[in-house]
This record gives structure tokens, C-alpha cells and sequence, in this order.
């Protein structure tokens, strides 16, 4: 671990960071002309003394999760991350496997979609970076850990995954996903991460079993789907995806099809975080 050198990167790239790039208010009064400190570790989620300590070269290594939490915070680069990673004396996290970070880039345009629902995914599925709107319309789906980070995983192990789309959908959502699945695995032949998921969901589910044998094939695009929330309803939402040139990561985008549902979600806007009830429950 390089600590002088980490400590030089981070105090650098939190300077070089504006405030309006993640959504926090200049104000009147502000000195510094990048982020504070206690901005970086509310973003990031740790204590305001370890970024100190962080910054003045006196902490202890952090883990590849606090740094990948840093390199969404500061809005690095790939090339930046990897470097953020190597002066942590860490490997960085590979193109595709556990340790998948959303890319710079995306991150930036989520920012930009302020109160609409949108995420970062891989092209396994899992949910790399939410806004807050897509937490309140779905739930945080960005701790999972294991094969649960894969949402065709949870499907068909977890009934509960099921409870955020009205019976009558749920056939072609089922579907749809193990379509998806089948289309990654025909792209990236060969690869352990995607046929040792392909194994394990075989032997834990015999419906997912008798939808692979079915070889059907579909990439994910534009779809239209409901979505059943607790507290406002049901919300009809247009789902628009956006994908990477090499494929690897996509912007999922979810907006209002009708009246209703644009009006049920501005209500869920305003009833905000609090009075939220996660629909996969369990973690």
C-alpha cells in the first residue's frame, strides 16, 4: 500500500470535483473548490475521521468495497479506479466477475436523470448504481452478495423477487430473463463467471433448468412493465435500455407509460425514503 500516494490521489480528485456534479448545492458561503471532506464520506458512506486519515496517509488499508465506493464518490475514470486500486495495494477489479464497478460514464448519466428511476446493470444483472427514485420505486439492490447479486438468480430461488410484478407478467418476465441470460452466454463463450452461474442456477431450479433447455434467445431492449409498490400502487413504467459499445454494462431507464403512474410516482417522490418497505425482503 502506497499511503502517501493514495493520499495525494484522493485530496487531488476530491478538489477536482464540483459540487453541482453530485447534486450538493455550492452555497454562499463555500471556501473549498472541490468537495469536503464530510462530503466524500457521506457519499461514500464512512466516517468523516477515516477520509481524514485517508487523505493525511494514516489509515489502514481499506477494503476493495470502501474503494469502490470512493471511485463512484469522486466520479473516477476506469483508468483512475485501477489506479486507486493499485496504490491500496489492491487488484483491481476485473472487466467481468465479482468485484464489477459501473463505469464512470454511466454513473455521470444517472446523475443527470435526478428523480427518474434508472440503473447501472451488467449484463449478468446485477445492479451496479441506482438513482434514488429507482430505491424507492424497487428497493436498493446494490448490496447483494453471492450469486444473489444476479437478479435472474434471486427469480428462481427467491419467490419473494416475484412480488414487484403482478402475476400475469410474471410468465413473461421469466422468461425474458432467461432469454437474456442465454444471449450473454453465446457472447462471452467460454467465460467461468457466466457458465459457473449457468450450473448453480440448473441445480437449484428445475424451472430454470426446463426454460434453458428451450434455447430461446432475446436481448434485453425496450420493454414495457408493471411494477407493484406497497405503498401507491401499481405503475405502468416504459423500460428504455441504453448498453456499452463491448456490451458489457447498460443504462436501464423506467418512465411513466400513462397518466396514473406518472401520478403515483410523483407521490412516491414525496413520501421518500421513510416510509419505504423493500419488496425483496431478506438480504
Amino acid at each position: 500500500m502506497q499511503r502517501d500516494e493514495l493520499a495525494d490521489f484522493l485530496r487531488r480528485r476530491r478538489e477536482a470535483i464540483s459540487p453541482a456534479e453530485v447534486g450538493i448545492a455550492p452555497g454562499p458561503r463555500r471556501r473549498t473548490a472541490g468537495l469536503r471532506r464530510e462530503e466524500v464520506a457521506m457519499l461514500a458512506g464512512v466516517s468523516v475521521d477515516y477520509v481524514v486519515r485517508l487523505e493525511q496517509g494514516r489509515s489502514s488499508q481499506p477494503s476493495t468495497q470502501l474503494l469502490g465506493a470512493l471511485a463512484r464518490t469522486l466520479r473516477l475514470s476506469d483508468d483512475e479506479r485501477d489506479h486507486l486500486f493499485h496504490l491500496a495495494g489492491h487488484r483491481p477489479p476485473p472487466a467481468d466477475g465479482v468485484a464489477r464497478l459501473a463505469r464512470a460514464g454511466l454513473i455521470r448519466m444517472l446523475d443527470l436523470l435526478g428523480d427518474t428511476p434508472a440503473m447501472v446493470m451488467s449484463d449478468l444483472g446485477e445492479i451496479l448504481a441506482q438513482t434514488r427514485m429507482s430505491v424507492l420505486l424497487g428497493g436498493d439492490h446494490t448490496g447483494f452478495t453471492g450469486d444473489r447479486r444476479y437478479h435472474v438468480y434471486r427469480w428462481f430461488t427467491e419467490p419473494e423477487a416475484w412480488a414487484m410484478h403482478p402475476p400475469e407478467q410474471r410468465e413473461h418476465h421469466a422468461r425474458t430473463l432467461v432469454a437474456d441470460l442465454r444471449a450473454t452466454a453465446g457472447r462471452r463463450s467460454g467465460d467461468p463467471v457466466v457458465q459457473g452461474l449457468i450450473s448453480r442456477l440448473q441445480a437449484a431450479s428445475p424451472d430454470f433448468a426446463r426454460r434453458w433447455s428451450q434455447h430461446e434467445v432475446e436481448v434485453r431492449r425496450a420493454d414495457r412493465k408493471t411494477f407493484v409498490h406497497p405503498r401507491v400502487g401499481s405503475l405502468l413504467m416504459d423500460c428504455e435500455t441504453l448498453v456499452t459499445p463491448d456490451l458489457g454494462q447498460m443504462l436501464l431507464v423506467l418512465t411513466p407509460a400513462d397518466t396514473e403512474s406518472r401520478e403515483r410516482l410523483d407521490l412516491l417522490r414525496v413520501v421518500g425514503t421513510e416510509s419505504f418497505t423493500n419488496t425483496e425482503p431478506g438480504r
